[in-house]
């Protein structure tokens, strides 16, 4: 008989900073959901690295955390087909932090996209720290501890998972093939903008939110900003640049879509109505969600079983892992 082949291992994670939105859901939770039936997948909390830029206000972390594996948990990730974890609790990974950045070049780190972005965009805070320039190294210790053969990112995040690359085979190259080079899997991400057409963010207080009741969505798509040279109710629109059109191509069903089209063209239907239109399409949408949260509130006992699970199994690895490790390095 033919030997099964393993499956390839993926591993991605979240930043615990606060509840998740459809920019979320779109952007990687459906791609995880997807893929946990084709790979060995490794998903996790990324709390160590929220303090990267948010040590200064930890307080709300340990309740985002469990709000998001209840997040992840009603979306459809199960823990039947992958481990779901805290990365503080494997305190492996802060060894293997420790280890990696001692052969780590400066350079490597001070070029990187993110950190030169970050440090324009977010001048309110103090990122001058060594945990800020230092997290891809961090990063890379998260995903090689479980010798992930991929790492699922969209393309603005591709510059990180390839700094993982070159200081995996940096390792080697000093200690011996341990781990494997993980590849870039590029997923393909429908362009989700918030409510007021900037990128969807909790800080731009512009999100829909996984967990907004029915009434909170009504209350929100009211106030999406459509077509900006569309004054009237008589002048013709133009869907394509459209954000309440754009949530009508995930959300409603081509009749819709195509008939919402024509009509706003021809200035046969109202902005207010094709946002009520689209409210309760994504109403709609989102119901299997809410229904699975609300059983997962209702027994938070058995999201933090699932966790602690889920720290045991990635322990495990990560245990065997450094193991090897420290023999290669000899210390």
């Amino acid at each position: 008989m033919a030997k099964k082949m393993a499956k390839k291992r993926i591993l991605s994670g979240m930043r615990p900073t606060g509840p998740l939105h459809l920019g979320n859901l779109h952007g990687a939770l459906a791609n995880w959901k997807k893929m946990q039936d084709h790979y060995d997948c490794f998903f996790f909390i990324a709390d160590w690295h929220a303090l990267t830029s948010d040590y200064d206000m930890t307080a709300p972390i340990q309740g985002y955390i469990l709000e998001i594996f209840t997040d992840w948990l009603s979306v459809g990730l199960s823990p039947d087909k992958c481990t779901l974890f805290i990365q503080s609790h494997i305190k492996e990974h802060a060894e293997l932090f420790l280890l990696l950045s001692m052969i780590t070049p400066l350079p490597w780190l001070e070029r990187n996209p993110t950190y030169k972005e970050q440090i324009a965009q977010l001048k309110n805070k103090d990122l001058s720290t060594f945990g800020f320039l230092g997290y891809p190294v961090l990063q890379a210790a998260d995903i090689i501890m479980y010798k992930a053969n991929g790492v699922p990112v969209g393309i603005d995040q591709a510059p990180h998972v390839e700094l993982t690359r070159e200081i995996a085979r940096r390792f080697n190259y000093f200690y011996g093939d341990i781990f494997p080079v993980p590849e870039t899997i590029l997923t393909e991400t429908p362009k989700i903008l918030g409510i007021d057409r900037r990128k969807m963010s909790k800080s731009y207080d512009n999100a829909i939110f996984l967990s907004d009741t029915p009434k909170e969505v009504r209350s929100k798509v009211g106030q999406m900003i459509t077509d900006p040279q569309r004054a009237r109710r008589n002048d013709p629109g133009n869907p394509d640049v459209c954000n309440v059109f754009s949530f009508h191509q995930l959300y409603s069903d081509q009749k819709t879509i195509q008939r919402i089209d024509q009509a706003c063209r021809e200035a046969q239907i109202g902005c207010v109505e094709c946002k009520q239109m689209m409210a309760e399409n994504l109403i709609q949408a989102l119901e299997p969600i809410r229904d699975q949260r609300s059983y997962y509130e209702a027994h938070p006992d058995t999201v933090r079983a699932i966790i602690e699970d889920g720290n045991r199994k990635a322990q495990a690895v990560a245990h065997n892992t450094m193991e090897q490790v420290r023999a290669a390095i000899k210390i």
